[in-house]
């Protein structure tokens, strides 16, 4: 059976289509798994019994006990290409009362989840344009810090249209501890790009904070970018899949901004919902109707279910309570225990762990490592320990030229403390034992 060029492109071997099977294939499994890879988030009790009470309530009108026929009516029929109203309406409510934005329901556009949204919205600003003259110019999404989300390398409909800038690496310390590295944008690079000045980038993006590497950009950075996408008049997105308000998986001092020229993403994935597909886009008014219509070709409409939850913890603002008391304590403990586990395990071989700040992901990086971390990926798997190799987190870059890219390893922390330890364990034991056969 013959596919077309598009049909091709998406059936080829991805990075993000191997994560997926693999922890697919791992969760079917009858041997025992350390799931360390992929994204999924943990199961926090307080979280699930909030989200199954609001469910539960979903059928029933709190005051009379009988069937609540506007919940069932909600989800017994489509939205609008935009997305259920009720819900953007309370999501209206709440950025402006949390943020002053101003804005209104013109501003905002669901998905079925963030992934979605970057396959429109990269799809929208990066590849063919034409421009004043009639020509044909090939515009590129400018990645200002790689490594970036996995997710995003394989979206575009025809190539791959990104630009990525390497990073600075800063030694730092966390906690009082030494071992620990931070990544900083490199603005000098960035501002010299041939393409940035010449016209060929479509849109700036980052993830804050950064999927893989917990990595959260200053304030001053974000608005140094701010101003770089205003004077080449392109937009910044920002991806708030694990940031504020919700989930709000940031230990460091940050700040949120919008105005026109910033798309801002969030999803209802790290809250403890990724079952439900629930991407938001908050952006100008022009960009969501182009979203909206979109979403008509592709969805015909977005899911409403996971509206129908988080409306009433939005309206009342119990999802950002949930996100500051519960959800982000629970990650940074975790990132604590992971921290000291894996410093017990590898002792004074060089390992060095980016600074967490952070998402549910530790950044591993192993110096001088003797082979690639892809080749250690598939050691550990048959170990029944699964992690992420750091090759696929540098969209826009020639890796085969950068030894950096296969040195480091994404760690998932959202597993249970058990889980943690086995598989650090497994690790330690793997990665002594090559740094030793090297010597």
């Amino acid at each position: 059976m013959k596919f077309s060029k598009f049909g091709q492109k998406f059936t080829q071997p991805t990075g993000i289509s191997q994560l997926m099977d693999d922890l697919g294939d791992a969760l079917k499994s009858d041997q025992p798994i350390n799931m360390l890879g992929g994204g999924n988030p943990a199961k926090i009790e307080a979280v699930n019994e909030l989200f199954l009470a609001t469910y539960r309530a979903l059928g029933n009108d709190n005051d009379t006990g009988e069937v609540n026929t506007t919940s069932i009516n909600s989800m017994a029929n489509y939205s609008n290409p935009q997305g259920d109203a009720a819900f953007i309406d309370a999501l209206v409510g709440f950025f402006n009362r949390h943020y002053d934005w101003n804005l209104t329901a013109e501003n905002i556009a669901l998905t079925n989840g963030s992934q979605n949204a970057f396959f429109y919205l990269f799809n929208l600003f990066g590849g063919t344009f034409v421009n004043e003259k009639n020509e044909s110019v090939d515009k590129s999404i400018l990645l200002p810090l790689a490594p970036e989300y996995i997710g995003y390398s394989d979206v575009h409909v025809d190539g791959q249209h990104f630009l990525s800038v390497l990073p600075h690496i800063d030694e730092v310390t966390h906690d009082g501890e030494e071992g620990f590295f931070k990544y900083r944008v490199d603005f000098d690079a960035l501002e010299s790009l041939p393409a940035l000045i010449e016209g060929r980038i479509g849109a700036i993006c980052c993830s804050r904070p950064t999927n893989p590497t917990g990595n959260v950009l200053t304030d001053d950075e974000m608005a140094r970018l701010a101003e770089i996408a205003k004077r080449y008049d392109v937009p910044l997105i920002i991806d708030n899949a694990y940031g504020m308000p919700f989930p709000n998986i940031i230990y460091s001092d940050a700040h949120l901004n919008w105005d026109n020229n910033t798309i801002l993403c969030f999803s209802l994935s790290k809250i403890g919902l990724p079952g439900v597909r629930t991407g938001i886009i908050v952006a100008a008014s022009e960009v969501i109707a182009a979203v909206s219509s979109m979403n008509a070709v592709v969805n015909l409409a977005p899911t409403r279910f996971g509206a129908a939850i988080a409306t009433p913890l939005v309206n009342d603002d119990r999802i950002k309570q949930l996100s500051d008391d519960t959800i982000k304590p629970f990650y940074q403990q975790q990132a604590t225990t992971a921290v000291r586990l894996l410093k017990k395990a590898l002792g004074e071989y060089p390992l060095v762990i980016h600074k967490p700040e952070g998402a549910i992901f530790l950044w591993l990086w192993f110096k001088d490592l003797p082979i690639t971390t892809v080749e250690l990926y598939e050691i550990l798997k048959e170990k029944g320990t699964l992690i992420v190799p750091s090759k696929y987190f540098f969209p826009g870059v020639d890796v085969d030229n950068y030894k950096h890219a296969h040195e480091c390893i994404r760690m998932s922390i959202a597993a249970d403390e058990d889980t943690l330890k086995k598989g650090i364990t497994v690790i330690g034991e793997v990665v002594r034992g090559l740094y030793d056969e090297a010597k």
